[in-house]
């Protein structure tokens, strides 16, 4: 599967078909519910929140070999950093997308300064910039797609 360049400006311009209207054609998030996740995501890849790991440690070279493959994510994942029950922190879409631009910048910026900067994913462990960057990719891929963007 190809997946999507990680490159701000193509998010942006995938983004902009983004509206409050538009529905998921799988899972219940709203649009704007979706683009806080894609920023939860970022601020997870610069060491932002309380984070550990949540599978076995033997179990996290074969998530990592997940995360170089080609395959997709998989549909209606739970996973328990991203509940339904999770309160809008933004007021609207157009805030939310403001917010996942910042902080897509700063992650660029934090991993420019520091380039030997880890952090952790409760999946994959301790990810470089390089595998953090195929994650959001494939993250973005799989959201992009949920709401008819890609």
């Amino acid at each position: 599967m190809n997946f999507i360049e990680p490159d701000l400006s193509e998010f942006l311009i995938l983004l902009e078909k983004l509206t409050i209207d538009s529905k998921p054609t799988w899972g219940n998030m709203s649009a704007q519910r979706m683009v806080e996740h894609l920023t939860d995501g970022i601020k997870m890849s610069m060491g932002e929140g309380d984070f550990h790991l949540e599978i076995p440690e033997d179990r996290v070279s074969k998530m990592v070999l997940f995360l170089e493959s080609d395959k997709p994510m998989a549909q209606n994942i739970q996973v328990s950093f991203a509940t339904p029950e999770m309160e809008l922190r933004t007021l609207d879409l157009d805030d939310a997308i403001d917010e996942f631009t910042l902080a897509w910048v700063d992650f660029e910026e934090l991993y420019e300064k520091n380039v030997d900067f880890t952090a952790l994913h409760p999946y994959y462990g301790n990810l470089n910039y390089e595998q953090w960057q195929r994650l959001h990719s494939k993250h973005f891929t799989h959201h992009f797609s949920q709401f008819g963007l890609i």
